[in-house]
């Protein structure tokens, strides 16, 4: 199996899942997240390279959560044409939600964050499903994300906020 079309078919949904944690105040976010794989598509005794998304290191990013972002779902959340946010309940200090991917991967997520006073968030994604592997035909995967984030300030300056869907 190839690495890139792997990469490619789990990055939007490792983008959304790790991007749940936000606090529910406009700007700039560090956002560290681990992803631990319970059912990994790769064959046994083969693991992913350390610098991937997906090897299970822990990896930060910077985020830049905007005003509509949390109006709508509590946090920046990018929406692939393989995967959708539903059922969204949003409550003063945190949020669940489903994450359902039809496509090259199948399979259904939950998502659970909680924030404080707006600084700092923990969340938490367990996903199921299928991955298509090329010529191996459909493979089971299942995996857990846990992120942490933290309120760097106001302005984004050059981070981009992630495209909401329409």
């Amino acid at each position: 199996m190839r690495i890139r079309p792997f990469a490619i078919a789990l990055t939007c949904c490792l983008l959304a899942t790790a991007l749940y944690g936000q606090a529910r105040r406009p700007g700039l976010y560090e956002v560290t997240t681990t992803m631990t794989w319970i059912k990994s598509p790769l064959p046994p005794g083969m693991s992913m390279p350390a610098n991937s998304p997906f090897s299970g290191a822990a990896r930060t990013t910077q985020v830049c959560l905007t005003q509509a972002q949390i109006d709508k779902y509590g946090a920046p959340v990018s929406q692939s044409k393989d995967c959708q946010i539903v059922n969204v309940a949003l409550s003063s200090n945190g949020m669940k939600a489903e994450m359902v991917c039809t496509g090259q991967m199948n399979g259904r997520g939950t998502l659970e964050s909680h924030w404080d006073n707006g600084s700092a968030a923990r969340s938490k994604v367990h996903f199921t499903g299928t991955m298509q592997a090329g010529q191996q035909g459909s493979m089971a995967v299942e995996w857990i994300s846990e992120s942490s984030s933290v309120y760097r300030g106001p302005e984004c300056g050059s981070v981009k906020p992630v495209p909401m869907a329409k």
